[in-house]
């Protein structure tokens, strides 16, 4: 996948192309489908498919107040999107000059100027322009005056829930881990380091490991069957986990971490700067105040249980032999 960051970056010969456009954020189930057949049709053409999404979250540029966390910052985003076979990516910086400009001038200058768009992709309740101020039908008719066609889809349902990144985000954020998991179509990942100042050396040999403040989207306080990823490349590790997520409440206030315990360490080579991927995949409980340390270790202990034994359900599932004349529930990690 090529990225372009910049309408100048664009080769002067590019297109004809097929082209989406949106934020992207999760690179949810409904997001994928979309971008699915963009490739498929593109490809079936022998042209170019392209996604253009935006740099910062347009919703961080007109209401900064709202402070509203990302499912999937830029780089993780940018990894999800490689593995649509899309043929190309452009990421245009958000600006508040650049939201004023107007449908029309969009329409102009990228799709048809820049990329040569043929056909556009999108769904039902897109938007474009200065204050949202073109819908499709209005896109419809400006693809008629500029040379393009657009393809909208409808909202993308699955067990009974509309798939939008809205509602994964919704979903995250009061700990449902499990169903953001079937419209994101893949466990909800974070991606970060340790934490500073917590003495990690090259080698590292106790099996709880605090990761670094995290500003983008995380899920509510409670403890979660996880698994993590250390490191990156043909070296990392992945680690069966517990996690909880919040203030600590047993040992006072402002004490908020995401911390890890890994069920089958062993010991590691660990620095602050190396990559660490938190995987959440179950919610086991929310967050709670013990009266003593003794009561808080007897409950992890009952944790660590129940998370045993959902890694040795999944891992006995997933080594059964495909019956294609039965049907199998996969609960794969």
């Amino acid at each position: 996948m090529k990225i372009y960051r910049h309408l100048s970056e664009i080769p002067a010969g590019f297109g004809p192309s097929i082209a989406t456009i949106g934020n992207f954020d999760g690179v949810h189930r409904g997001h994928r489908s979309v971008i699915s057949e963009v490739v498929e049709r593109a490809h079936s053409l022998g042209i170019h498919s392209i996604a253009i999404t935006f740099d910062p979250h347009p919703a961080r540029v007109l209401r900064p107040q709202a402070q509203q966390p990302l499912i999937t910052p830029l780089p993780q985003k940018l990894e999800l999107l490689a593995t649509t076979g899309i043929d190309a990516l452009l990421v245009l910086p958000f600006t508040g000059e650049f939201s004023r400009m107007t449908a029309r001038t969009f329409a102009t200058e990228v799709l048809q100027q820049a990329l040569h768009v043929t056909e556009l992709h999108e769904g039902e309740n897109f938007r474009l322009g200065y204050q949202a101020e073109a819908g499709v039908d209005s896109l419809d008719l400006l693809g008629h005056e500029l040379g393009f066609s657009l393809r909208v889809y409808t909202s993308h349902i699955l067990r009974g829930q509309v798939v939008s990144s809205s509602r994964i985000r919704q979903l995250i954020a009061q700990g449902d881990v499990s169903n953001a998991r079937v419209l994101l179509g893949r466990p909800f990942a974070i991606t970060t380091t340790p934490a500073s100042g917590r003495g990690y050396g090259t080698r590292y040999t106790v099996p709880t490991i605090n990761m670094a403040a995290y500003p983008e989207l995380l899920p509510a306080n409670g403890v979660y069957i996880t698994s993590l990823t250390i490191g990156a490349g043909p070296s990392q590790e992945t680690f069966d986990a517990v996690t909880n997520v919040g203030n600590r409440p047993t040992f006072g206030a402002d004490s908020f971490a995401v911390e890890s315990h890994l069920l089958n360490f062993h010991p590691i080579e660990l620095t602050e700067q190396t990559p660490l991927t938190l995987t959440f995949l179950q919610r086991l409980r929310a967050e709670m105040r013990f009266p003593t340390p003794e009561a808080l270790r007897e409950q992890i202990g009952k944790d660590v249980m129940k998370a045993r034994r959902y890694f040795t359900l999944c891992r006995a599932v997933a080594s059964k032999p495909r019956n294609s004349g039965a049907q199998q529930t996969l609960l794969v990690p």
